[in-house]
């Protein structure tokens, strides 16, 4: 009964503030006792653990609420933050806490990103979300609009966006290092994601789990031990978004960031054996997306790989040279660069950058406090969902590409829609599950 009557008061929740005319979100941490950001945390396991952290780390953050659907990671957050309000259904949490919090993030696989954060900006708070934005491209750019229109603060959980050595790369590019960008190529060079068909049976549901709020919006299916929760839930397309949500949100970042793209026009992919239940072995992705004033054309070409990397040929490397396990290949009209995940930039031909000048003094940004700042009223977040709703519909449109495999799809962005494969259509959007819909999406 419990559980029916949340369900009720939270659609009733969501759909009245859609209703509600355009407010500023209250910021409740400027009239609070403490003065600080009254802030929930919505799955502390795994990367929720270190989002958490990294969030409660701001001298201005009180952690004032913490949700998971498993006992254990609760449990475990909530020794550290005792004054933390517990639950286990996000629905609940944001239906009580609605004038006790100013911010939650959003940190859970995948298919719930979307449901969880479109009812937080619904009630007016600022949102971190976890990357990709969503699990699909009808969420994203809903997401991006909701956020907009509720002008409240945003950011992405892709953390490089503000490390110097992305920062460094963006510079280097807008700068003319490697004269206009012809086309870029990155990659992920392998997947520990499972492959194959569902699984046959059932196991025991944990008595720590809560399995039906655990699948939210998904169809529902039995549990299945180790399968699934807690860590393999990537490799399963009603859950996750596999190598290419979890890794290329982050590698296509700096070159986004750099060259700024239009929207994608086309996108086709290679893939190895295609199931309809995980994600294939290995991928390769090609777009067409709209040119900027950093691109050598009105148009770019831009490749993803997953499991294997861009031809040795592209590149001006010197002899024996091996390309990072993962990174981006960006070719421009005077130069190469290869920009590593997560490491520096370097320029090629290596006697022509010999002694390039490099930008100095970009100083530390730490993304997370940068987001809370922000909500603080002090500076804007470098990821917020402007920039990185658009970002994540490419890779999703990518996800979809691999899911037709071989058909070559043209993309009308405007209207949200494939305009030449009506099958690839509908793979937009999803039906939720029954009692799990959210008004927005």
């Amino acid at each position: 009964m419990h559980r029916r009557s949340t369900r009720r008061q939270f659609m009733k929740t969501t759909a009245a503030a859609f209703a509600a005319p355009l407010i500023l979100p209250g910021l409740n941490f400027a009239q609070s006792a403490n003065g600080k950001l009254n802030h929930a945390a919505i799955g502390v396991g795994g990367m929720g653990w270190s989002d958490i952290n990294s969030i409660a780390s701001h001298p201005g953050v009180r952690i004032a609420a913490i949700c998971d659907v498993d006992e254990n990671n609760l449990n475990r957050a909530a020794e550290k933050w005792p004054q933390a309000r517990a639950y286990r259904d996000w629905r609940e949490l944001l239906a009580k806490e609605g004038g006790a919090i100013d911010s939650v993030n959003v940190t859970t696989p995948d298919h719930m990103h979307a449901p969880i954060a479109m009812t937080a900006i619904a009630a007016g708070k600022h949102v971190y979300c976890q990357k990709p934005l969503t699990h699909e491209v009808h969420e994203v750019r809903q997401l991006t609009l909701a956020a907009r229109h509720k002008k409240v603060v945003t950011q992405m959980g892709i953390q490089i966006h503000a490390d110097v050595t992305y920062r460094m790369a963006v510079i280097l590019i807008q700068q003319g290092a490697i004269g206009k960008v012809k086309e870029w190529h990155s990659w992920q060079g392998g997947t520990p994601w499972p492959a194959g068909g569902r699984p046959e049976g059932a196991d025991p549901v944990p008595a720590t789990l809560l399995w039906n709020e655990w699948l939210g919006v998904a169809p529902e299916r039995p549990f299945k031990a180790d399968v699934y929760h807690p860590a393999k839930w990537r490799g399963w397309q009603d859950f996750g978004t596999g190598v290419l949500g979890d890794f290329a949100c982050h590698i296509f970042d700096p070159v986004f960031t750099a060259i700024t793209p239009g929207a994608v026009l086309k996108v086709s992919a290679e893939t190895a054996e295609l199931n309809a239940e995980t994600w294939p072995a290995w991928n390769v992705v090609h777009f067409v997306m709209k040119g900027s004033r950093y691109t050598q054309g009105a148009t770019i070409d831009a490749t993803w790989y997953d499991g294997k990397q861009p031809p040795a040929e592209l590149a001006q490397m010197p002899e024996g040279y091996n390309l990072p396990r993962s990174g981006s290949l960006i070719i421009g009209t005077e130069g190469v660069m290869v920009l590593p995940h997560w490491a520096g930039p370097q320029l090629y031909p290596l006697e022509k950058f010999k002694g390039y000048p490099r930008p100095k003094d970009l100083g530390h940004v730490d993304h997370y406090h940068q987001w809370v700042d922000a909500c603080m009223g002090k500076g804007q977040t470098g990821a917020g969902f402007d920039y990185a709703g658009p970002l994540t519909e490419a890779v999703l449109l990518a996800t979809i590409a691999v899911r037709t495999q071989g058909a070559k799809l043209d993309w009308d962005t405007n209207a949200l829609r494939f305009t030449n494969n009506p099958g690839a259509n509908r793979l937009i959007s999803r039906k939720y599950r029954n009692g799990w819909q959210v008004a927005g999406l």
